[in-house]
């Protein structure tokens, strides 16, 4: 992963307020990035700084080997899941609530 892919990968999971989550889809979608497995890679090899605990899985599940860390991290920010599944609808953080309908969170992160 290029510099610059990786520092828009970074600024986007930066900025996931306290008590909001994102998918890895979103995350890549709101990179320009293709893959989500990008994002998954690239936190695993960069993203201890960043608040990594607040990227799930798009069914609100979390990395099984992180499963309990990232559910006490979130737990500590008020995000909380029953059966270790985050209800993605309540705490998915909407990045551009001004969106039109039908605009996609990639477009709105390339204005």
């Amino acid at each position: 992963m290029d510099e610059e892919t990786l520092e828009r990968v970074r600024s986007v999971v930066a900025s996931i307020p306290p008590g909001r989550v994102l998918g890895y889809g979103d995350v890549a979608e709101l990179a320009g990035l293709r893959s989500p497995r990008l994002v998954g890679r690239m936190l695993a090899e960069d993203g201890a700084d960043l608040p990594w605990y607040r990227v799930l899985r798009s069914d609100g599940t979390t990395a099984g080997h992180l499963r309990q860390r990232q559910l006490e991290l979130l737990r500590t920010e008020g995000v909380l899941a029953d059966n270790g599944r985050v209800d993605m609808r309540r705490h998915r953080w909407d990045a551009h609530p001004t969106s039109t309908p039908g605009e996609s969170l990639g477009e709105q992160a390339h204005e």
